[in-house]
């Protein structure tokens, strides 16, 4: 964050050089303007056997002059804002470190590990739509990827596809055949790509269609009323126009972006998929997370601990990479203060404290184990192991 705030202090000064002057140059150059227009005037006034008088030679020579030291100025003002620049370039040199080797394990990627991540960066590119990107890399690469791993996502962004070109029909005919599916899931995606139709109809004037189609909403009618009451209700405006009418909204172009979302969403979570790339959070959360990791190799090479970093699935300290990466419930024992694992569950004491199994080996006298917060005692086996979901 120090480097940031580095780098943003240089471009900041930059930033207000920059404005002076802009500001200066603005203002001399008008003023250059000026005075070339009033020498232009003076000339014009004059005939052509007339010769140039001596107060008019002055000031010729006088604006020839200005002109003169004002692009010099100007020129070494150019050359000081170029000198800000460079320092921008070597604070970002001194502020960050290029090197990010030092955070990365050599040969992670060899043997078969080259494999599965060419097999993830497939997979980005099928969620992608890069189709034919994900082919090419398939047969360079020598991958052994079944049809039945590829069709969905060829699936998934054909219907997306057609939903950007507002044709909701591929969407619709995926959405009805999957009905009680979504329906177990709470999911509002066919409702809304019903309504979305039936707004569609009304706005291109097919009013029979749309009063035909409004048939659709009767197996919905008890989940969204309102709903449903909002669209009978646009029946009344379809001569006049929803868009001059109390339901305009309904007509906003950001449904349409919702509805893709929605249905990414939805469609995802139904063939077992996340919403976002793995590669893309993987990507991201490293990004987020190297400026931390850089600055405890960093610490750890000045106070010569390298024996400390010796795991390979657990870090030294925490590394928050917010909300957003959080899949599942975490747990780290108060007293080891160490994440809990499947080798080392959280266990709940008798008097209703959680530890770690390890932390309640550890404890043990005996026959006998004493809570570490609270005087009761109680015997091993009466704790209990706890999961988090």
């Amino acid at each position: 964050m120090d480097a940031c705030l580095s780098v943003e202090r240089e471009l900041e000064r930059l930033s207000q050089k920059y404005n002076n002057i802009k500001e200066h140059t603005d203002t001399s150059l008008a003023e250059l303007s000026n005075q070339i227009s009033n020498v232009q005037e003076e000339l014009s006034k004059m005939s052509k056997d007339d010769e140039v008088s001596p107060l008019q030679l002055h000031l010729l020579n006088q604006s020839s002059r200005k002109i003169k030291d004002t692009v010099s100025k100007l020129a070494t003002e150019h050359k000081e804002l170029h000198g800000g620049i460079s320092k921008i370039g070597k604070a970002v040199d001194r502020n960050f470190v290029i090197d990010n080797t030092t955070c990365s394990q050599p040969g992670v990627f060899d043997g078969e590990n080259a494999s599965l991540l060419n097999e993830v960066l497939c997979e980005h590119l099928l969620r992608q739509g890069r189709l034919d990107i994900a082919e090419e890399l398939i047969k360079e690469a020598n991958l052994q990827i079944d049809d039945s791993r590829r069709e969905p996502f060829t699936e998934l962004n054909r219907i997306l596809e057609a939903c950007r070109e507002r044709n909701l029909d591929p969407a619709l005919q995926w959405a009805q055949s999957r009905h009680m599916e979504l329906k177990l899931r709470g999911s509002s995606l066919e409702f809304r790509l019903h309504k979305l139709k039936f707004l569609d109809l009304l706005k291109e004037g097919q009013h029979k269609e749309a009063l035909e189609y409004s048939k659709q909403f009767a197996s919905f009618a008890s989940d969204h009323t309102k709903d449903v009451q909002q669209l009978m209700a646009c029946l009344l405006y379809s001569r006049k126009g929803i868009e001059n009418s109390p339901y305009a909204s309904l007509l906003d172009p950001v449904h349409w972006l919702d509805i893709c979302d929605v249905f990414a969403r939805d469609a995802c979570a139904l063939l077992g998929l996340s919403l976002e790339s793995p590669l893309q959070v993987c990507i991201t959360a490293g990004s987020v997370a190297l400026p931390s990791l850089l600055q405890i190799r960093q610490v750890m090479q000045q106070r010569q601990v390298t024996g400390v970093w010796t795991s390979k699935d657990e870090l030294p300290v925490e590394v928050d990479l917010g909300p957003q990466y959080r899949y599942h419930s975490l747990f780290a024992c108060p007293i080891l203060r160490q994440q809990c694992t499947d080798a080392n569950p959280p266990v709940r004491l008798s008097c209703g404290h959680v530890i770690s199994r390890d932390a309640l080996n550890k404890l043990t006298n005996g026959n006998k184990v004493k809570c570490p917060y609270c005087p009761l005692e109680m015997t091993p086996g009466d704790a209990r192991q706890i999961n988090f979901y």
